[in-house]
């Protein structure tokens, strides 16, 4: 009897367990969402539009596509104005922290061309990810989109 008592026990842990992991998920997914802008990239290869979200504060920044496993295809997240203080272009370094997709991770210059692209990024690597140089924005796309559609350095980024 004690035994079922314990196996009991251990059962409903486990189960709480990995409810509370599917609600931390659930709740990042709903919770993150932030308001849509339309992204247009301008390449060689013609226009890519994205419908994204807009990560304008800094708690949306630092959240960022954490715990997200529902990017649409077109979707992403548009970090700008980058940083937020409002002290204008500089060197970023983004991680994948909590995030389970690879992304493509475009940092944008002030002029809104395309500095650098990280591609297909390692989800959850606590690595940085730098921009390379004063950035005003970032792009953050499915892994392998922007090679995809010949997205480049030195395209065109602009929203709405």
């Amino acid at each position: 009897m004690k035994f079922h008592g314990l196996a009991a026990i251990a059962l409903l842990m486990a189960v709480s367990a990995c409810t509370g992991r599917d609600a931390a998920a659930a709740a990042g997914n709903e919770a993150a969402r932030a308001a849509l802008t339309t992204v247009t990239v301008t390449s060689a290869t013609g226009r890519h539009v994205f419908r994204v979200e807009l990560a304008s504060t800094e708690p949306q920044q630092q959240r960022g596509l954490m715990y997200r496993t529902d990017i649409p295809k077109d979707g992403g997240m548009l970090f700008a104005p980058y940083p937020t203080d409002g002290s204008g272009p500089r060197e970023a370094s983004f991680w994948m922290k909590n995030t389970p997709s690879p992304l493509d991770i475009i940092f944008i210059r002030a002029d809104g061309t395309i500095a650098r692209i990280a591609e297909n990024t390692v989800p959850f690597s606590e690595a940085q990810v730098p921009s390379g140089e004063p950035i005003s924005a970032v792009l953050e796309l499915n892994g392998g989109r922007s090679a995809e559609l010949g997205i480049a350095e030195g395209d065109k980024v602009s929203w709405k």
